[in-house]
């Protein structure tokens, strides 16, 4: 289950987060996310460094924590995609699915001309956007 959703402008600055969590404790998934960005840091420096071209937008599994998994997606802009589940087995064609959908859903969002570039994202259609998508991927498959 996607517990939160985040994206993060390219100077690291908080774009849009959302948490899909009963508890209400919307700061720790701040904080799991900031932490998140340390990770995708070095990814992307890592590759950079044995020279490779990082034309894979997907990062996989940033880390495990006690009770989530975070995953990451960046993409040509710098633009940071963070999801916050606590499933225990994902598979990455799920996951990059999710990670693409919600891609586009952004791009829509910053394509709006009402919107200003490296700000917050207040739209309500994007937030509709992104809850569906959350929903979509949130039903446990059937046994």
């Amino acid at each position: 289950m996607i517990v939160c959703v985040a994206v993060v402008g390219h100077n690291n600055n908080p774009l849009y987060l959302q948490s899909f969590s009963d508890d209400g404790n919307t700061l720790k998934f701040h904080y799991i996310v900031h932490c998140s960005l340390d990770v995708i840091e070095e990814k992307v420096s890592n590759s950079r460094r044995a020279g490779v071209n990082l034309n894979e937008t997907f990062l996989g599994l940033l880390y495990p924590t006690e009770d989530f998994k975070v995953f990451g997606y960046i993409s040509n802009t710098k633009v940071k995609f963070v999801m916050v589940t606590t499933d225990q087995d994902s598979r990455d064609a799920d996951l990059r699915n999710f990670f693409r959908r919600l891609h586009a859903a952004y791009v829509d969002a910053a394509s709006n001309p009402f919107h200003v570039p490296g700000k917050r994202i207040t739209s309500a259609v994007f937030a509709e956007q992104v809850g569906n998508i959350v929903k979509s991927f949130g039903i446990p498959a059937p046994v």
